[in-house]
């Protein structure tokens, strides 16, 4: 079978990318190994209750902003979109609640009234995160990485920015809070932290039937418009002619999928692998690709909720005890996010667990792993009941069931390496290294998704335009 492009992995990052193609005339064919597709878009049901995987809610989605145009290019908007509380999240600190709200202006009131002595330091801060949302599609600009990498703010510490901008230890744990959105580390760089608190000030919104019904919905348009999706399919090799350049991918029972490009929206280490051995790929790259850091993972406890035992939040909110908010001692449980779903009685508490915590138990099959782990995640559940209980009432006593996953459980069904919850950790260090284009040493064979620049709905959304730019150059999201 000949295609124009052969796309590995059917996640959000895998599905744009064959709406995009498919939209601009391109035979398209999407090779997905797991009959769901979506990857951490999956969700999955437990009696009356449909339990998302690694979404819970996006920002940027008010009329005219950025993930907005991005879901009207898509098709989304029509799916059944519910905007959160103007309040859309709250920070609470040893005890001490703190509103974060949706609006520039309302976000710098209500914190500059809690903290007046900051009001300046405030509106410099708002002014940083204004400054990249306004620009996000300035990226799509055609520049030669040298530039990017050099002026953008990859390179620059989020951690230095917010130490030298605000003088309030309290402010800063605050404006970091609702950072469970992605892993702080020293090393986080500016842009990351910037592009992603900016985005949900402009519109947080949830979405009522999970995430697999953005997945879902791609994949009907993609067929809609020509294209094929291959489920519970498995991509065996990357093929390269004898000229460096990508020639189609080997699926299953060795059936050669024939195709001018390649996107691959798995891990770049996993793409690495699957490409044969070929002198235009040097070792170097192979191990330099493998040796990349990646995030922490999470642990989540999926609650189904007796019916109207629990008043439902049109908010998230973001729990901390004792917690330094720039790193994450493994085995603790200090820090909470808790997340209703709107129109069901369940909710979601995560909390980031390490690899190292589950790593024994990486061999075995799930139902497998023993008292011990089974142990584990009972622990880790009732110090997360802990932490909620006092600003949920009655949520034990209305409690109907708890499921439970792990870094291993995601591993297993969403295919990140060691359960990553952000994919490649960021070094604004070495933004060269961390911070990966689309483009590889194969000619024709691209990357996308999670990895690559930036992590979540919108920053895959946006990396899913910068792959097919490099196959469309005068690529536009306009309708």
């Amino acid at each position: 079978m000949k295609y124009d492009i052969a796309i590995i992995g059917a996640g959000l990052g895998g599905l744009e990318c064959g709406y995009i193609l498919s939209k601009n005339g391109m035979k398209v064919c999407i090779v997905e190994k797991e009959r769901v597709l979506g990857g951490c878009l999956q969700t999955f049901k437990r009696g009356n209750v449909t339990f998302d995987t690694g979404f819970h809610y996006v920002g940027a989605l008010d009329e005219g902003e950025s993930l907005n145009r991005l879901f009207h290019y898509f098709n989304l908007m029509e799916l059944p979109w519910k905007r959160l509380d103007d309040e859309f999240d709250t920070v609470i600190i040893d005890g001490e609640r703190y509103p974060i709200m949706s609006g520039h202006k309302a976000f710098y009131d209500a914190l500059a009234e809690r903290f007046p002595s900051q009001k300046n330091n405030l509106r410099t801060y708002i002014d940083k995160l204004k400054g990249v949302g306004d620009h996000i599609f300035d990226a799509l600009n055609p520049r030669e990485d040298t530039e990017f990498y050099s002026t953008s703010l990859f390179g620059v510490s989020a951690k230095a920015f917010i130490d030298e901008t605000i003088t309030d230890q309290r402010l800063k744990d605050v404006l970091c809070g609702t950072s469970l959105k992605m892993e702080l580390t020293p090393q986080l760089p500016l842009y990351t932290f910037a592009q992603i608190n900016d985005s949900f000030l402009r519109g947080a919104y949830r979405l009522d039937g999970g995430g697999e019904l953005i997945a879902e919905h791609l994949a009907a348009d993609i067929e809609a418009m020509g294209g094929v999706i291959m489920r519970n399919s498995t991509v065996k090799s990357i093929k390269v002619n004898s000229d460096g350049e990508v020639s189609g991918i080997v699926v299953n029972d060795d059936e050669l999928i024939e195709s001018k490009w390649v996107i691959s929206d798995t891990h770049p280490a996993h793409t690495v692998s699957l490409i044969e051995e070929t002198p235009y790929l040097k070792k170097i790259y192979r191990s330099r690709i493998s040796r990349l850091e990646n995030t922490t993972g999470a642990f989540t406890a999926n609650i189904r909720l007796k019916e109207g035992a629990v008043k439902y939040l049109n908010k998230n909110l973001f729990v901390y005890s004792n917690a330094d908010m720039w790193s994450y001692t493994a085995g603790t449980t200090d820090r909470l996010l808790l997340s209703f779903y709107s129109s069901q009685n369940a909710l979601d508490l995560i909390t980031p667990m390490a690899w190292s915590e589950v790593e024994r138990w990486a061999d075995m099959q799930p139902g497998h792993r023993g008292d011990d782990y089974v142990a584990m995640k009972e622990r880790k559940t009732a110090q997360c009941l802990e932490m909620a209980e006092q600003w949920v009432p009655g949520l034990k006593d209305g409690m109907d069931r708890i499921f439970t996953s792990t870094p291993l459980t995601y591993k297993m069904y969403t295919n990140t390496v060691n359960g990553s919850s952000y994919g490649i950790r960021k070094d604004f260090e070495s933004p060269m290294t961390t911070v990966l284009t689309p483009r590889t040493p194969i000619k024709n064979l691209l990357l996308t998704g999670q990895n690559l620049n930036l992590h979540g709905v919108l920053g895959v959304s946006m990396t899913a335009l910068f792959t097919c730019r490099e196959i469309i150059q005068e690529l536009t999201i306009n309708n």
